[in-house]
């Protein structure tokens, strides 16, 4: 999935771990990702979260979309944090799955992150019998 990812992988993100019902993302905060307040942007932080919940939701090989999601915002971001966005599985049943992602700067939580999916059909590879 992440080589076919070119939107986390223009924004600089890098997997850090991936396993079944999770995933944890790293990004930097660059000059180009901050507002007009100098307070990194707020649709980036969102974006490093849903990527994470994106990895999480298809570690199970099922092919797995966002139904939707929410974020709260808790701290602000500057130019240079480096940003975690740690998702972790609350529930998984039938298609449907509920993700949580916590945002967090050196320890700081700056978002809060909840994801709704939606399992779409097909796989990633072929699993062994």
């Amino acid at each position: 999935m992440w080589a076919d990812d070119r939107a986390s992988q223009a924004l600089g993100m890098e997997v850090v771990d991936v396993g079944p019902g999770r995933a944890t993302l790293r990004m930097t905060v660059r000059p180009d990702m901050v507002n007009g307040h100098d307070i990194g942007h707020g649709g980036m932080t969102f974006t490093l979260a849903d990527s994470a919940f994106a990895f999480a939701c298809n570690s199970h090989n099922r092919r797995t979309v966002a139904a939707g999601a929410e974020v709260r915002f808790r701290a602000p971001t500057h130019g240079g944090d480096v940003l975690v966005a740690s998702a972790v599985e609350r529930s998984r049943s039938g298609r449907d799955g509920v993700y949580d992602v916590t945002v967090t700067r050196d320890g700081t939580v700056v978002a809060e992150f909840t994801g709704r999916s939606k399992e779409i059909g097909g796989t990633f590879f072929e699993e062994a019998p």
